[in-house]
Parts: C-alpha cells; sequence; structure tokens
C-alpha cells in the first residue's frame, strides 16, 4: 500500500545523516574528541600550576610582553583565529551543502541554539540587574557552548547514541559560534579605526577573488591571512573576526572532476593544528584561575559568578530543550524514530559547557577587573565541569539503553 502524500513530506526535527556527510562528520567529530580530551589536559594544567607554589612563574609567563602583544594575547587573539577561521568554513558548509541549508532541517537546531544564547543572557541580566553590586555588561558570558569540550563528553559516554544526535550537537555549536562571533564583533570592539578596517577588507576580498579564480599556492593565501587579521586586530575589532571572514569566503562546494573542495582540505589540514596546539593554548593561559578560599567564598554573592552559573546550568539547558520542542511541536516535525526527546534533554544539559569562548569574553566584557576576570572564570569552569558531570550521567543512561 503507498503511502499518504502528507505522511511522505512529514518534516523531521532530527533527520538522519546519511552518505558522504555522515563520513566527513565521523571525521570531524574524531578530531573535535581528541581536541576536547587535549583541552581538558590543558585546562587542568593551568589550574594546577595557577594553584602551586610556582604561580608566580605562571602569571609572568602570561604577562610577558612578546612582540606587540602578551603572550596571553597571542593565545586570546592569535593562536584562537585559526578556531575562528575554522568556524567560519563550518558555517558556510553548513549553509550551503550542509544541515542548514535546508529550512525544514535547519529550523530546530538554530531556534534552539539562539534560544540557547538569549535565555542565559537574560538570566545574567536579571541576576545583575537586582544586585547593588551587579555588573550587567557581563551578560554575553553564559551564552556560548564549547563544541570541542561537548564532544569530548559525547564520545567518552555515548558510542552507542545515535548519529543524529552528534549532528545535532554539531549544527547547535556551529550556529551558536555564529552568534558568539557577532556578540564579539558588535559589542566588543574598541578604539574604532577605519582605514585599518578597510585594508583588513580588502585583503579578505582577495582572498575571495583567489578562491573564485581556483589559485591554490598556500604561499599567496599565508600573508594575505595574516595582514588581514593584523589589520583587523589594529582597527579595533577583535582579530578573530578576521579568520571567520576568511573562512566565510573560502570555497565549500567541490568543482566537477575535483575530489574535495578547498574548504575540505584546508580544514583537513588546519582542525588538527586548531584541536591540538591553538585552543589547549588558549586554554593553558586563560584558565589559569587562582582558587583560593576566600576567592570561592566571594564567589558564593558575586552576581556576576551566580549569573555565569545559573545562565550555564540552566539557561543553556532550559533555552535548547525548550527551542527544540517548541519548534518541533509548532511546525509539527516528527522526531526521529531513532531518538527519543530524552536524548535531546541530555545534549541541552550538554550545551551548558561554555569554555573556550565563554572565557574569552570573560576577558573582553571585564577588561582591566582582574579579580571580577578571575572570578569570573572561575564561575565558567565550575559550571562547565557540572554540566559535563550531569551531561555525562544523563548520556550514559541512554547509552546504556542504546547499547541493550
Amino acid at each position: 500500500m503507498s503511502q499518504h502524500p502528507r505522511a511522505r513530506s512529514k518534516r523531521r526535527a532530527f533527520p538522519r545523516v546519511l552518505g558522504r556527510e555522515r563520513a566527513f562528520l565521523s571525521d570531524l567529530l574524531r578530531t573535535e574528541t581528541t581536541g576536547g580530551l587535549l583541552l581538558l589536559a590543558a585546562t587542568v594544567v593551568a589550574l594546577i600550576w595557577a594553584n602551586s607554589p610556582w604561580q608566580d612563574a605562571y602569571h609572568h609567563l602570561r604577562d610577558a610582553q612578546l612582540g606587540p602583544l602578551t603572550v596571553e594575547a597571542w593565545a586570546s587573539d592569535g593562536a584562537l583565529t585559526l578556531f575562528f577561521y575554522l568556524a567560519g568554513v563550518e558555517l558556510k558548509r553548513e549553509l550551503v551543502v550542509g544541515s542548514l541549508s535546508k529550512a525544514s532541517e535547519a529550523v530546530v537546531p538554530v531556534v534552539a541554539a539562539i534560544s540557547g544564547m538569549v535565555l542565559p543572557a537574560i538570566i545574567y541580566l536579571i541576576t545583575n540587574l537586582v544586585a547593588s553590586n551587579g555588573k550587567p555588561h557581563g551578560w554575553a558570558v553564559p551564552t556560548a557552548t564549547d563544541i570541542a569540550f561537548a564532544l569530548a563528553v559525547l564520545a567518552i559516554v555515548g558510542s552507542s547514541l545515535p548519529t543524529a544526535l552528534r549532528a545535532f550537537l554539531l549544527t547547535l555549536a556551529v550556529v551558536d559560534d555564529f552568534g558568539a562571533i557577532l556578540v564579539i564583533a558588535v559589542f566588543f570592539s574598541h578604539g574604532f579605526h577605519l582605514f585599518a578596517l578597510l585594508a583588513s577588507i580588502a585583503l579578505i576580498a582577495l582572498w575571495y577573488v583567489l578562491q573564485r579564480l581556483r589559485v591554490r599556492t598556500p604561499f599567496l593565501y599565508i600573508p594575505i591571512a595574516i595582514g588581514a587579521w593584523w589589520f583587523m586586530h589594529e582597527s579595533g575589532i577583535h582579530a578573530t573576526i578576521a579568520g571567520v571572514a576568511l573562512g566565510l569566503v573560502t570555497r565549500v562546494v567541490a568543482d566537477p572532476g575535483e575530489e574535495h573542495p578547498p574548504a575540505e582540505r584546508i580544514e583537513h589540514r588546519l582542525r588538527p593544528w586548531s584541536a591540538a596546539v591553538a585552543v589547549p593554548l588558549f586554554a593553558l593561559f586563560a584558565a589559569g584561575v587562582t582558587l583560593s578560599g576566600g576567592a570561592m567564598r566571594q564567589m558564593l554573592t558575586d552576581p556576576v559568578a551566580i549569573g555565569i552559573a545559573a545562565g550555564l546550568l540552566f539557561g543553556k539547558a532550559i533555552g535548547v530543550f525548550g527551542g527544540s520542542w517548541l519548534t518541533a511541536r509548532f511546525t509539527r516535525a516528527e522526531l526521529n524514530s531513532d531518538l527519543a526527546w530524552r536524548d535531546v534533554g541530555a545534549v541541552a544539559v550538554l550545551a551548558g559547557i561554555g569554555f573556550t569562548v565563554a572565557l574569552l569574553i570573560t576577558q573582553l566584557a571585564f577588561g582591566s577587573d582582574t579579580a571580577q576576570i578571575e572570578r569570573a572564570k572561575a564561575a565558567v569552569l565550575i559550571a562547565s565541569v557540572l554540566a559535563a558531570l550531569i551531561a555525562a550521567l544523563l548520556l550514559a543512561r541512554r547509552n546504556r539503553a542504546y547499547a541493550d
């Protein structure tokens, strides 16, 4: 008996991942998972070092001047540019050939990601607006999800979970990264210089032209990337935005007879460097928070720390799950038969791991207020660890259900 036409066209909230997209996703997840484990290792080293008898050496190294920037600035403005370049490439790939290219498949992760950014910001703002010593300008800190850390947790405890769930987390993170990029570009730019910005835009345009002309010589692209990054830094806009822009103008569709497009080739070469070097290096110099007894007691009454922790632990989980469920409900999308809403709930909790970008926004939001930065970073770390542990327990239960 033939299936009713309306049943055949039924929307799916989390469609299955098949063919080449599945192979690409598997390769990407392996790299990000390894990167997440290295990120965790770098964080542990930073915390131990910053709370050891050699903590002065840690702070001296972090604040040491290396050319025009400090070591910490090279890690956040320099090394992270590679991470953001790959985020730009992945965003464009998703928009052109991936899950975001189809409106029916994109609507759930897009709304989930936006909800997962807006609700933590609202929770943070409420917490800090009602407090006499609140700092509302830190609202963006709990809005970001760390994809590498989250995928590492998912890989460790969720080996039997459906690929569609991993694809949802990855797509969610791509949209989340784009939102964080917009926040950084719009709200955390200082001392704007038009000439430097125009120079950076010109170099990004040159990159685009070379891509259109199918030029493959890396010796042309490397100086263009360095120049675009430096002029973006000098313009007052955060230097990592140059990486995103270059990623967005990289070609992601293969020509006839071309086995892999430039974006896929470049991503294959650079993602291990981002996962194994750039992001762990940033974590090494960003996560070194001194967790003294006095500082921990101050956190209990600090509206910034409370807002960040509540935003990540509750705002992210409720926002991502609520956005997913409500969108599926109102669009009458059918949940993939491979999944249950409990799986989505576990991933929503996992989205509360706000690490790399959250630490970066912390530095940008609180400027030279070292004490506040330390408390805010500690809140990010503690909330992220708690989100990871809770999500791991939930995912482990679901993993056993799928393995049986």
